[in-house]
């Protein structure tokens, strides 16, 4: 089971029945490409307007035109603005017909759906549920693009709560703009063009052109090379070569002629499996200019499902998505074009094996599954965006005190185990609950807030939610949708950021080397390895595997501030959760199932305790309750050894403490969090925050994390002493028959949060076995 798919990753029901308005530069009835393709699928569940570029009239109004199309229920919006008016005059016009058109179809918050930057000046005032850029290509480069274009997109930018780029290269020229911008190359409807692998009539106007057969569909512009494609038919005149589509922004007299050279205007996206069946082989004869720098063709998997090989150009995206994929051929001067389409024939005359890698990589590449990941990216946003409107609701410090005997059950602490336990036993076992937490919040170290610049944190640190355990999903998925996030984390090392925990990236920049596969770098580390016998520290753990110079770069220095300890004073199982890596997966955790609560922590734990079984009570201290009888059982979980007065000696524990900072920028880090293993830094780590959150924000905030001896307990230190002290306390706490341990604290384990979770539903179950039991013997004495 894929534990990702198993729960909801967004908002649920936030975006029903909203209508989305499209903005694009294109017309819905121009060439069906990907605007198309989106928003038929996104009009199955709610209403979509395509809103098109003004068209000039001389009618002395302004208004809107509303065309429907047979076999879509989108409607293309087109206003039609009166000649002569200005442009201060037409934006404003545009922004009351937008008004007028919002208002006409139920007057909803709409979901912006921008194809260009140029329609957002007179959109911007709308109060939208989202507002989404799909930066299909780099419009500021083609011909005749407007000199305003590139301030409009940073405003634009600056304003979309979701940001989508057409290709990767266009991805990686953005991906410091916006804090949720995400690539989405081009998909294909793979059936559609299948049918193209069978024989289909022949469209009249091909039927007589003689083969071999190279076609290319799609636009005709300044971003194909019009002389490599004279070249190449003059270099082999036995090829025909075809061309399907419109002739936009030059000049038809432009375009080269030949007698094997055929141009045969505009077609229809369902007659382009005809046309593709009755072609051996496909041209993508792009030009490397601005225009073509960041395009991700859609052509390319659509020729590739038709089961064509390809002869073209090598565009950046095309190389890196297709460079390797067999049937595809790529050049950029005269002589090996032509050459890319000889291999291109001979591959599909003599070869049909070629398209079963293809399929593969197609069964990866539809529109349907592009739609549904931008549909569950935008309901995130959207959700993220009401969320962060308000502040998390406060439980309050209670100042009238309860009767004595009014619970079943006081719960010391409201973090992970206290707040789980006071919900299944609210809510499954009817029981009455008081929870009690000296902070004044609950949540307890997973506790987030929006601090004073509006930017969501967490204020002990980073807390990342993984597991493998669908009980511990299912269950908390009841108080929060989830957003997919992978954490990851660089060391600083001198003047090197380097994966951690250690992988082959992280070994080939330390080292300088080279090492292509997981063997050699298995052998790299096994020849540095120290072995020891027994394993029994934590600097055996590392030694034993990678050798002391690793040890020493990235381990001792952080080991001994996190712990106040050298490694080899601590157990093994601290470096052990740590492991070294030998391929280039830099994901901190490999758990099947990562993500963030997408409200965040504090309204998942407000969730949870909203019931009305369960009493919460902020700033109380349980040694100002522990008297008064409230209950007749206690959940602790704190310190086991503070329970009991540390009657016994004091249990080692390590703190924490942490210095936030919001900075005027819109991220500072390249990842979540930065480790500093150099005992020179005092601090252990750096968070920034919205990588963690996914947030949308113009400033960022981080927190620097310092370890410390004294202060609130974080972590049991784990030495054999400090577990030979505990097994003390558990001898007492067995002889307790009204007080159940819970947590990291309450049982001194160190604990991750799922397992924090799973424990306190493990200790439910226990407990509602002991009051079945209870009832069955009361029973049998009444009787």
């Amino acid at each position: 089971m894929n534990l990702l798919n198993s729960v909801p990753l967004s908002g649920s029901g936030l975006l029903e029945d909203a209508p989305l308005i499209c903005f694009s530069h294109l017309r819905w009835d121009f060439v069906l490409q990907r605007p198309q393709h989106l928003m038929q699928r996104f009009s199955r569940e709610r209403p979509v307007f395509f809103f098109e570029e003004f068209i000039p009239t001389d009618h002395p109004l302004a208004y809107l035109e509303i065309h429907p199309f047979e076999g879509t229920s989108v409607k293309a919006v087109r206003p039609r603005i009166p000649n002569g008016w200005s442009e201060a005059d037409r934006e404003a016009a545009l922004g009351k017909l937008l008004d007028e058109l919002i208002t006409l179809y139920g007057g909803k918050r709409p979901i912006l759906w921008f194809y260009t930057p140029l329609m957002f000046a007179f959109a911007r005032h709308v109060d939208a549920l989202a507002v989404v850029y799909d930066c299909m290509d780099e419009l500021a480069n083609f011909k005749f693009a407007p000199a305003n274009l590139k301030a409009s997109e940073q405003t634009l930018i600056a304003a979309a709560d979701v940001v989508f780029t057409g290709g990767i290269s266009l991805f990686e020229a953005k991906r410091e703009q916006h804090d949720n911008i995400h690539p989405f190359p081009s998909g294909v409807d793979s059936h559609h063009f299948r049918a193209a692998r069978n024989v289909l009539p022949e469209p009249w106007d091909q039927v007589d052109i003689p083969h071999p057969r190279l076609g290319y569909y799609g636009v005709i512009d300044e971003r194909l090379d019009l002389d490599l494609i004279e070249s190449a038919a003059a270099a082999r005149p036995g090829y025909s070569f075809i061309f399907l589509g419109p002739v936009v922004k030059i000049s038809p007299d432009d375009l080269p002629r030949a007698a094997n050279i055929h141009y045969l205007g505009q077609k229809t996206y369902g007659d382009l499996p005809a046309y593709l069946s009755g072609w051996e082989a496909t041209l993508m004869p792009f030009a490397l200019n601005d225009a073509t720098r960041f395009i991700s063709p859609t052509k390319t998997p659509e020729y590739l499902a038709a089961g064509r090989p390809i002869a073209g150009t090598k565009i950046v995206d095309v190389v890196r998505g297709y460079g390797d994929v067999p049937g595809v051929f790529l050049a950029n001067d005269p002589q090996t074009f032509a050459e890319a389409c000889d291999a291109a024939l001979h591959i599909s005359r003599n070869d049909e094996t070629w398209l079963q890698a293809v399929d593969d990589i197609l069964a990866r590449s539809s529109w349907e599954s592009t739609f549904r990941k931008m549909s569950a990216l935008v309901e995130e946003a959207a959700a993220q965006k009401v969320l962060s409107r308000g502040l998390p609701q406060r439980f309050s410090a209670h100042t009238q005190r309860p009767a004595p005997g009014s619970y079943d059950y006081l719960i010391v602490g409201a973090g992970f185990a206290g707040s789980v336990l006071a919900e299944r036993l609210a809510s499954d076992g009817g029981r009455k609950v008081l929870v009690c937490d000296k902070r004044p919040h609950i949540g307890g170290n997973a506790y987030d807030h929006y601090d004073d610049a509006g930017i969501l944190v967490h204020k002990y640190g980073p807390h990342i939610f993984h597991t493998n355990s669908e009980d511990v999903v299912a269950y908390l998925s009841r108080f929060t949708a989830w957003r997919p996030y992978e954490h990851r984390v660089l060391a600083q090392v001198g003047a090197l950021r380097l994966p951690i925990p250690i992988n082959r990236t992280t070994l080939n920049a330390l080292y300088g080397l080279d090492l292509q596969d997981e063997l050699a770098a298995a052998r790299f580390l096994a020849d540095r390895a120290e072995p020891c016998d027994p394993v029994t520290t934590s600097r055996d753990v590392v030694i034993s595997q990678i050798g002391s110079g690793l040890y020493r770069t990235f381990f001792e220095g952080y080991t001994r501030k996190q712990w106040g300890l050298d490694a080899s004073k601590l157990d093994k199982s601290v470096t052990a959760r740590v492991p070294t890596r030998t391929d280039t997966d830099d994901r901190y955790f490999l758990d099947r199932f990562q993500a963030m609560p997408l409200a965040g922590y504090t309204r998942m734990f407000e969730r949870m305790l909203d019931h009305e079984n369960i009493t919460v009570m902020v700033g109380t201290d349980f040694a100002d309750l522990k008297q008064e009888g409230l209950a007749s059982h206690t959940i602790f979980t704190g310190p086991i050894d503070e329970y009991f007065g540390h009657c016994l000696g004091r249990l080692p524990y390590r703190s924490l403490e942490f210095h936030h900072e919001t900075h005027d920028a819109r991220r500072l880090l390249p990842v979540g969090v930065i480790n500093f293993p150099s005992e020179d830094v005092r601090y252990t780590r750096v968070t920034e925050y919205k990588h963690l959150t996914g947030q949308v924000h113009p400033k960022t905030s981080i927190s620097y994390e310092y370890a410390r001896a004294e202060g609130d307990p974080y972590y049991p230190i784990p030495r054999p002493e400090n577990q030979a002290l505990y097994r003390q306390y558990e001898f007492l706490a067995r002889a307790q028959s009204d007080v159940t341990f819970v947590g990291r604290l309450g049982t001194y384990k160190y604990y991750n949060m799922d397992q924090v979770v799973g424990q306190a539903l493990a200790t439910y179950r226990r407990l509602k076995l002991r009051h079945e039991a209870g009832k069955a013997f009361a029973g049998a004495r009444h009787e």
